[in-house]
């Protein structure tokens, strides 16, 4: 069965576009090496309609189907064993960008830089940024519903998509390919396919916002002494701004003393490094204040200063830097975007990206820190965070392997008892399935099998992945 399924793929999309063998080597190991993949084959349509001839003739097989992009997931969500990967990386095409309406329409295949740079060609921008934007494809980023630095001001991916193309598991076209802001004929289909990893059908092409780019930014790094004067900063900024803030972003001394270790070109932000250090950015497309004053000061900057003046002054933060130039603005968010590699190469380690509302993160970090000291005396942990919304990256370092688990259920009964989500922007795929078995309301999980089970009922998209059996 495997040969004539080969066969007709080969038919399908072209001998040179299934690889077999060691031409799979490439896509057998996710980029963090911690899963390890043996596909049956790894197959590289170019169209829609190649995608929909892939996933008939799997289909007819029996064959799971596992859709990959560029494959820098954290989650092992692209991880097969038996299963026919279907890469999207040829189909890269920006099919259309509409300046008036502010949409671009792209293929799955497309990779974020690319949609940042065709934006900007226009004069606009598209606000989905994180550090593996140079990399990470327009498909990936729908199916794991992916946030990063400016959630806080545009939403995920789910709120920046008008529409979607997905090929089903019986290998028939969804065209729910909309630019409109306002469709209320039935469901809204297209929102069950973002964030499913796959697992009910493969997206090949989304509609997208875009938004006015800025023209000038206010950015600095601050120290305080506690999550809660740092977010107290946030608020001010938020008023004074007019809800400008695009990003803000928590790095604790612990992320800087991993900085200083792994990266030590990038540099400190301050001499003595603080409890807490934060990255605030504002923005303004607002002629009015992005033009530079005669003495050159940016009145969109000039209100991030006072506010921080205003704060030094009554001792709610320790210190500041205000980038003065684009270089600096970069070298702020560099430090920053190291994060993924200060990670790297520390074994064991359990990554968490929890969610937690806004009040309850100094709670958060508190009790956390505590409980893991009781449960492994040990452990050391690392953290950053989308601050302004919420969003932890809080990495534990167990003293031994057979404490993970341990470590991941200390953590996840504290997020359950503040009201947050052990899962926040980087999807569930295989590292979460034992956090959705215990934490998931029990309702909801029969819900999602049942869409599956209607969906695809042979269960050969992307199975064991987001939903536990």
């Amino acid at each position: 069965m495997t040969t004539a399924l080969l066969e007709g793929l080969r038919q399908a999309i072209g001998p040179s576009q299934v690889l077999t063998g060691t031409d799979m080597a490439g896509y057998r190991q996710d980029w963090m090496q911690r899963f390890v993949a043996a596909p049956v084959a790894v197959v590289r349509p170019g169209n829609v309609d190649e995608v929909s001839a892939c996933l008939r003739l799997a289909a007819e097989a029996g064959v799971p189907v596992v859709p990959v992009g560029g494959r820098t997931g954290l989650v092992g969500g692209t991880m097969t064993t038996g299963g026919l990967m279907i890469s999207l990386e040829r189909m890269n095409r920006i099919r259309d960008l509409r300046r008036g309406a502010r949409v671009i329409v792209a293929e799955a295949g497309v990779v974020l830089s690319r949609l940042h740079e065709a934006a900007e060609a226009e004069g606009l921008y598209f606000p989905l940024w994180f550090g593996a934007r140079g990399s990470a494809m327009l498909g990936g980023a729908l199916s794991t519903n992916a946030g990063g630095s400016n959630v806080l001001r545009y939403g995920s991916t789910r709120a920046l998509c008008l529409g979607l193309e997905v090929v089903l598991a019986d290998g028939r076209v969804l065209n729910l390919m909309s630019a409109l802001h306002k469709d209320n004929s039935g469901y809204d289909l297209k929102d069950i396919f973002i964030g499913a990893e796959g697992t009910l059908g493969i997206i090949t092409a989304a509609v997208m916002k875009l938004v006015p780019a800025p023209r000038a930014y206010a950015t600095a790094t601050v120290a305080t002494g506690s999550i809660g004067d740092a977010l107290v900063l946030l608020n001010r900024v938020q008023d004074a701004t007019g809800g400008r803030v695009e990003a803000f972003e928590l790095m604790p001394r612990t992320y800087l003393e991993r900085l200083a270790e792994v990266r030590p070109d990038l540099g400190q932000p301050f001499a003595d490094k603080p409890e807490v250090a934060v990255l605030i950015e504002a923005a303004t497309t607002a002629p009015a204040d992005a033009t530079p004053a005669p003495d050159g000061t940016v009145p969109l900057t000039q209100v991030l200063e006072s506010i921080l003046g205003e704060m030094l002054a009554d001792g709610r933060i320790t210190d500041a830097v205000v980038a003065q130039s684009e270089g600096q603005r970069r070298a702020m968010w560099a430090r920053r975007e190291a994060a993924a590699e200060l990670t790297q190469g520390v074994h064991p380690a359990v990554d968490t990206d929890v969610c937690l509302p806004l009040d309850r993160v100094a709670d958060f970090m508190e009790m956390a820190v505590a409980r893991l000291a009781v449960a492994d005396p040990g452990a050391g942990n690392f953290t950053v965070a989308h601050l302004g919304d919420g969003n932890l990256h809080f990495t534990v370092f167990p003293s031994h392997e057979d404490l993970s688990d341990r470590a991941m259920e200390v953590v996840e009964d504290v997020v359950q008892e503040l009201g947050g989500s052990f899962s926040a922007e980087h999807g569930v795929g295989l590292s979460k399935l034992a956090s959705m078995r215990r934490r998931k309301d029990p309702v909801a999980l029969d819900v999602m099998r049942a869409i599956k089970a209607a969906l695809d009922p042979k269960g050969l998209m992307n199975p064991g992945k987001v939903i536990p059996e």
